[in-house]
């Protein structure tokens, strides 16, 4: 007969898990728009690395909520009155 264990997640473990989950949800979004939407829309890139890639870097190496928010504050900074150049994630 076999014994049924359940595992107990500690709540360090599930948070881990929801941040992985989140941080790969939102890497996909980026996938797709890098591949199926950016390649319809013309160049018309300010910075270098481009806004999505600065995405992914950034989410890579910060996580889901602080790496997105550096995201959002890059989309935010391009626009014709904004800054331009070669802008890396630090």
């Amino acid at each position: 007969m076999r014994l049924l264990t359940t595992v107990r997640l500690s709540s360090r473990s599930k948070n881990q898990t929801m941040t992985w989950i989140l941080k790969k949800m939102m890497l996909a979004l980026i996938w797709v728009y890098q591949h199926m939407i950016s390649p319809l829309t013309p160049s018309a890139c300010r910075y270098t690395p481009t806004c999505s890639q600065y995405a992914v870097e950034a989410i890579g190496k910060y996580g889901p909520f602080t790496g997105g928010w550096m995201a959002l504050r890059r989309i935010g900074r391009c626009h014709p009155w904004g800054g331009s150049g070669h802008d890396p994630v630090k």
